[in-house]
């Protein structure tokens, strides 16, 4: 782990190969397929519960329902809650956060083949935090991403600027949602980053990426035609957090309790849902507005 720990302060990423096996994958595969048949059969848009959000859409290209994010599946699947606590996630969390730690978001992400709003615009998941509630952004955070599917250029696995994590907040991408549109390289260069320096991520199932709250990344369009599953679980130090749903305390792994605490969903209490959310952030919406 010394390796890795390394990395991911000098590089603001790093890679755990093989960091669950292929039996362990499968039984995730299946259960994410479960949670997203039976999403966009039963919601017709993006629908909210309290922490729990499905973010559905009928897409313009693929002409059929997608979901292209689910946020807190913990809620709804037994193997997922049990999976965001695994004490081989207490592992590799430990030489960074310690043994009492939080998690803010825990997130899986489709690319279904075919689909339109498949990409990532580049952006530092900093902007989607909380400074007064969730401190110490760039050494008290570890965002983890585990390869449900092989992550490879063709799916648009995730694409990382190497040691932007060490330039501070950029901005980049905050005239609107990251995931219409893309990045130009003029972007990238006007603060200081090489369009050159980008790297693919590319991993077989199992494998863990991690990166930290200011890592720049995004990602490229699906353009194969099979799915890129990737399932985003993010840890923190409890002593550096107001927010969050214990995972570990004392590096005992700890179940969801009986109500959602605030994570990122800043309205929890006061609007709990259920309820649906019509997409406005679409290309297509955004024209109905106009």
């Amino acid at each position: 782990m010394r390796g890795v720990v390394q990395q991911l302060h000098e590089e603001g990423y790093a890679i755990v190969r093989g960091f669950l096996p292929r039996a362990d994958m499968a039984a995730i595969g299946a259960e994410v397929d479960r949670v997203y048949a039976d999403a966009v059969r039963d919601h017709h848009a993006t629908y909210r519960h309290k922490n729990l959000l499905l973010e559905i859409l009928d897409d313009p290209r693929a002409h059929r329902r997608v979901m292209l994010q689910a946020h807190w599946t913990a809620w709804i699947s037994p193997l997922l809650e049990s999976m965001r606590r695994d004490p081989r996630y207490l592992a590799v969390l430990e030489p960074f956060l310690g043994r009492d730690i939080k998690q803010i978001t825990h997130q899986v992400h489709w690319k279904p083949p075919g689909a339109k709003y498949t990409f990532y615009r580049y952006h530092q998941d900093a902007r989607f935090r909380n400074a007064a509630a969730v401190r110490n952004l760039l050494y008290g955070t570890v965002n983890t991403g585990l390869a449900i599917d092989r992550q490879t250029a063709a799916n648009g696995a995730l694409r990382i600027i190497p040691r932007s994590h060490l330039k501070g907040y950029l901005g980049l991408s905050e005239d609107g949602t990251i995931m219409t549109g893309s990045t130009p390289d003029e972007d990238l260069v006007k603060v200081g980053l090489d369009p050159a320096s980008v790297i693919t991520c590319e991993m077989e199932p199992g494998d863990l990426l991690l990166w930290t709250l200011y890592t720049v990344h995004g990602s490229a369009p699906n353009l194969s035609d099979f799915d890129r599953r990737f399932m985003i679980n993010s840890y923190t130090r409890a002593a550096d957090s107001d927010r969050g749903e214990w995972a570990f305390r004392d590096g005992v792994s700890t179940p969801l309790g009986p109500e959602p605490q605030i994570c990122k969903y800043e309205a929890l209490h006061e609007r709990p849902g259920p309820f649906y959310v019509e997409p406005d952030w679409t290309e297509e919406a955004r024209a109905a507005q106009r």
